[in-house]
């Protein structure tokens, strides 16, 4: 009886590898694994935000509407909860830091404005983090991108869309990266100084 018991636990697993169940299990812990990397980098840029918002308000503490505006978006990017696996809790989300990028991109048009705080030290450290951590969240949520098609073409393929089924395992949201594109764009800011209007000629004297 045990030897027909490991019999079938050995046909069953030939089965499932056969049919996909694997491949699923592998690429569905993948995307896990990447979206954990795109969350901590979405931290790691919140974690930057309060120092340099104080080190720039030392500087330009009459530039109060942006510091606010970055301080509430950050709090909203913060506060939002996000299921990755729910499209409307993803969009949400990508909403939230989209909006918290472009409060960020203002900030630094504002920062343009000051040359002593641009040459300031700690204002440079902390811009040198936030353009490292800018560049990390690139590179987490392209993996994870890569990571969703991968596992969104495993489960669409016969047969292992019937194992995909019958263990409920369901095409997963992505990020719509040219959406959140044209929310993080900077505003255009022309601080060009009004010329002046040509002076009119005076009338030919004969």
């Amino acid at each position: 009886m045990r030897a027909l018991h490991v019999i079938l636990l050995a046909v069953t697993a030939m089965l499932l590898s056969g049919c996909g169940y694997n491949t699923i299990q592998v690429q569905d812990e993948a995307t896990t694994s990447a979206w954990s990397e795109v969350v901590n980098q979405y931290q790691r840029r919140a974690d930057l935000i309060p120092n340099l918002v104080n080190t720039v308000k030392g500087f330009a503490a009459q530039e109060q509407a942006v510091l606010i505006g970055v301080t509430e978006a950050r709090a909203r990017a913060t506060q939002t909860q996000v299921n990755a696996n729910d499209p409307a809790s993803l969009q949400q989300f990508q909403a939230a830091q989209g909006e918290l990028s472009s409060a960020l991109s203002r900030l630094m048009v504002v920062v343009e404005r000051y040359p002593e705080l641009k040459s300031d030290q700690n204002f440079r450290d902390l811009q040198a983090q936030l353009e490292g951590t800018e560049n990390r969240i690139t590179v987490a949520r392209n993996r994870y991108i890569q990571a969703v098609q991968d596992y969104n073409v495993t489960i669409r393929k016969f047969p292992v869309n019937l194992t995909a089924m019958i263990f409920g395992y369901d095409v997963k949201p992505n990020f719509t990266v040219e959406n959140e594109a044209a929310i993080a764009a900077p505003p255009t800011v022309d601080f060009a100084t009004p010329t002046a209007p040509a002076p009119t000629p005076a009338p030919a004297t004969n």
